[in-house]
């Protein structure tokens, strides 16, 4: 059992990814600036490893904001023949306790857990406290389930 582990979800949540994306963190700054900037909330951030000087930046929004978003980013493609791809309507899935930090597996268990029913993941980030899932909102119920069924189960 995990006692203490906390499972958190939200839905209608848009991934934005934005390929061939200048790995320069001033461009980066800027786009998050300009974010900022039209009032949208960034959740989820994963940044790829550089390919050169190039790489790809993915993030999440509520889907609500996402008619903010398509202005700013169609003019950053313009620019800088950057491709963008939008999927929205997905759900959160997040495991978090302090005690991860200390304990290995917990990962594992929650990926296994999304295995064990063909989850179509979208997005993974972490930290040492938490994990979270951005999953299709037709595979979000199901996922759910396992998941909080895994963290019911004792821990090696």
């Amino acid at each position: 059992m995990m006692p203490g582990a906390t499972i958190a979800s939200s839905s209608e949540i848009t991934l934005i990814t934005l390929q061939n994306c200048s790995a320069n963190i001033s461009f980066l700054s800027e786009i998050f600036e300009k974010i900022a900037a039209l009032g949208v909330n960034v959740d989820m951030i994963s940044l790829s490893p550089t390919q050169g000087a190039f790489t790809s930046l993915s993030f999440t929004i509520a889907d609500e904001d996402l008619g903010k978003m398509l202005q700013f980013t169609s003019e950053l493609q313009a620019r800088h023949e950057i491709k963008m791809i939008v999927s929205s309507g997905n759900s959160k899935i997040t495991v978090s306790d302090q005690r991860m930090k200390h304990t290995p597996g917990i990962a594992a268990a929650v990926f296994a857990a999304a295995a064990r029913v063909s989850t179509d993941v979208r997005i993974i980030t972490t930290s040492e406290e938490e994990v979270s899932l951005l999953v299709t909102f037709a595979d979000y119920p199901e996922t759910l389930t396992a998941i909080e069924q895994a963290m019911r189960e004792p821990q090696d």
